[in-house]
């Protein structure tokens, strides 16, 4: 499975929790509504979620997890003879 990275998440999770507050506490704010309402939709295409509350929630506990994104990941390279290479090493 194909999982975000985890600086993107949690840039998208701030983002979204800085406008729920502004929206909180300017419900009647079109421009804020929208704005949060954009960020909520984001966090979900992001998340794999239909709901900005549970993509919230599915991106608080991936962040938690100590799953590794792709590019954390290392793959182990063998040299030409089968032998583990050195990390870099083709």
């Amino acid at each position: 499975m194909l999982l975000p990275a985890k600086s993107e998440v949690a840039r998208k999770l701030r983002h979204y929790r800085a406008w729920e507050r502004s929206m909180l506490a300017s419900p009647a704010d079109v421009t804020v509504r929208t704005t949060f309402e954009d960020s909520g939709y984001t966090l979900c295409v992001l998340m794999g979620k239909r709901c900005a509350r549970e993509a919230a929630d599915a991106a608080e506990r991936y962040l938690r997890t100590n799953l590794l994104t792709p590019a954390q990941e290392r793959p182990e390279r063998l040299s030409p003879a089968g032998h583990r290479a050195p990390s870099g090493a083709a």
